[in-house]
């Protein structure tokens, strides 16, 4: 008499769950905390556009912003011991992008003032991304509103909106309370909604 064989019915492997943005930029900091150059070059990847469109927006100067995202990436080589791990990576990088721009921008402003010109004259005028069917015209119009709000404003709108930092991320980012970055969000909002028809009356 045969003996009846008992088949299990295979159990299928869970997918595993991939890493968080987080997660990778974590592992990449632990590698260039040992002086991975490799691990630099793919953060640096990975963060240049992001880096890029933000400094841009606060300096309001191309060339100024690339080199910007160099000192940012430097100051992540160097002080990666540093991160405390309070908050993402992204924010922590940010945080170092928002006053290495505001300190390149002050000092900008004081070569300008010593030499009685604005250097924005003789630069040329940054291009945002734009995606794919985007309206050129609407895109113009929104940048000229954007430019005409101070810094601090820029860099709440650029950071919540074109980044998708929260309030409290954006906190973190500009070193001050969640309630000022609301207040600065609300006076932007104003002004958008105040500039965004005349710059489209004066476009007529």
């Amino acid at each position: 008499m045969k003996s009846e064989t008992m088949h299990c019915p295979r159990q299928e492997e869970a997918p595993q769950a991939q890493p968080s943005r987080n997660e990778i930029d974590l592992s990449l900091l632990e590698r260039i905390e040992q002086g991975d150059r490799a691990a630099l070059h793919e953060l640096y990847d990975s963060y240049y556009h992001a880096l890029l469109r933000f400094m841009q927006r606060i300096t309001r100067s191309l060339e100024l912003a690339q080199e910007c995202v160099n000192d940012v990436m430097l100051t992540v080589w160097r002080n990666s011991k540093s991160f405390g791990r309070r908050s993402s990576v992204s924010t922590w990088i940010m945080g170092i992008a928002y006053h290495k721009a505001l300190k390149a921008l002050s000092l900008k402003r004081r070569w300008s003032s010593r030499f009685g010109f604005q250097i924005d004259d003789f630069e040329d005028r940054w291009e945002a991304a734009v995606e794919p069917g985007e309206h050129r015209d609407l895109r113009d119009l929104l940048d000229k509103a954007l430019d005409a709000l101070p810094p601090a404003q820029r860099a709440v709108v650029e950071l919540s909106y074109f980044g998708g930092y929260s309030y409290e991320e954006i906190a973190a980012i500009t070193g001050c309370p969640v309630n000022t970055v609301k207040t600065r969000m609300f006076h932007a909002r104003a002004k958008l909604r105040k500039a965004l028809p005349a710059l489209a009356h004066d476009e007529l």
